[in-house]
C-alpha cells in the first residue's frame, strides 16, 4: 500500500474503539457494510489482518494497533498544528527576524517597538545590526523577514514599503567653529577640520564618495568606523566633525550638545531611509503586522533611521 487512507484509518479506529463494526457504523452514520469493506480493503492492500473478531466484537491485531497508534499521533499532530496556525493568525505566537542599521535603534526603542509589543506581547524578535550591503544581502536571501536600511543600492529583488527622506548633515559640537557657518556647507569647507566617517560598506559613506566626485573635493578622514555611536562620541568630545543623517543624533541635537548643518551638494540631501523586504516574499502574519506597524509609525511621525 503506497498510502494510508485517512478514512480507512478512521473506520478502523472507530470499530476498535466502539468494540464492533455495527457500533462504529452507527457513530459514523454509515452502513456497517461500508465500514467492513473499508477495513477489508486496507487489510488486502497491507496483506495483513488488522482486526480480529470475538464473541464481544472486534479488537485490533498487532498490525492494527500499530496503525491505530499512527492514526492517533497523526490526529494529535493535526490538531496541534491547526491550533498553532490559529494562534499565529491571532498573533499570539510568532518570531520576527529584522536586520537594520545602527541609526534605526533610537527610533525603534523610543516608542515604535514598545507600541508593537503592547499590542502583541507574546511575539519575539531578533534585531541584528548590519551595514547597507549586508542588510540587502540578508533580505534578498531570506535570512530575515525585513530590513531597515539607509540609501540601499538599486536592486530588483527588493521591495520598498516605505521611503522617508533623510538628508545627510554635518554634525559638529555646539561650540565648534563651523557651528555658526552661514548657509549650506560645501564639502570643501570641511578641509582643515578633523573628519570621522563610516566604512565604505555603509550607505552613508557611499553617498559621500559620490558627492566628492561630483564636487571635485577629496575628504581625508582621520577616523573611519562602523559605528554611528563612535562617530557621535568623536564629535561630542570635540575631536572633530562627521557626516550623518540628523536623526542619528536627534537627541544630542535636541539637547543642544550637537548642531546639524545642511550641506550644499544635492546628492547629499536626496537620500532616503527605507523599509524593505524581498520582492515576492509572503511574510508570516507576525512579520507582516510588524511591517505595517513600522511603516505607519515612521510615516506618521516623520521619523526614520539609518544604518549608514
Amino acid at each position: 500500500m503506497h498510502s494510508l487512507d485517512e478514512r480507512c484509518l478512521r473506520y478502523l479506529a472507530e470499530a476498535v474503539g466502539c468494540g464492533s463494526v455495527r457500533a462504529a457504523a452507527d457513530k459514523l452514520d454509515v452502513n456497517a457494510s461500508a465500514v467492513s469493506r473499508q477495513i477489508a480493503q486496507m487489510e488486502g492492500q497491507l496483506a495483513t489482518p488488522l482486526i480480529e473478531r470475538h464473541r464481544r466484537g472486534v479488537r485490533a491485531t498487532p498490525a492494527g494497533s500499530l496503525l491505530l497508534d499512527y492514526y492517533r499521533r497523526q490526529t494529535s499532530d493535526r490538531e496541534d498544528i491547526l491550533a498553532k496556525l490559529t494562534e499565529l493568525k491571532g498573533l499570539r505566537r510568532g518570531h520576527i527576524d529584522v536586520v537594520l542599521g545602527e541609526g534605526f535603534i533610537g527610533d525603534l526603542m523610543s516608542g515604535l517597538l514598545q507600541g508593537f509589543w503592547a499590542r502583541h506581547p507574546d511575539l519575539t524578535m531578533t534585531l541584528d545590526l548590519a551595514a547597507t550591503n549586508d542588510v540587502v544581502r540578508r533580505v534578498v536571501e531570506d535570512e530575515v523577514h525585513l530590513g531597515l536600511v539607509y540609501n540601499p543600492p538599486p536592486d530588483p529583488r527588493l521591495r520598498t514599503h516605505l521611503a522617508m527622506p533623510h538628508p545627510i548633515r554635518v554634525l559638529v559640537r555646539h561650540d565648534h567653529p563651523l557651528a555658526g557657518h552661514p548657509g549650506p556647507v560645501r564639502l570643501a569647507d570641511l578641509a582643515g577640520h578633523r573628519l570621522g566617517t563610516m566604512h565604505p560598506a555603509y550607505g552613508i559613506r557611499q553617498i559621500i564618495a559620490a558627492a566628492e566626485r561630483a564636487e571635485g573635493a577629496r575628504l581625508d578622514p582621520a577616523l573611519t568606523t562602523g559605528s554611528i555611536g563612535v562617530l557621535k562620541q568623536f564629535v561630542a568630545s570635540g575631536a572633530g566633525v562627521t557626516l550623518l543623517p540628523a536623526f542619528c543624533a536627534a537627541q544630542e541635537v535636541a539637547d543642544g550638545l550637537l548642531v546639524a548643518l545642511p550641506l550644499a551638494d544635492p546628492g547629499l540631501t536626496a537620500v532616503e531611509a527605507r523599509i524593505v523586504t524581498r520582492l515576492g516574499r509572503q511574510l508570516a502574519p507576525a512579520a507582516a503586522k510588524l511591517l505595517q506597524h513600522l511603516a505607519r509609525g515612521m510615516a506618521g511621525n516623520g521619523t526614520g533611521g539609518g544604518n549608514g
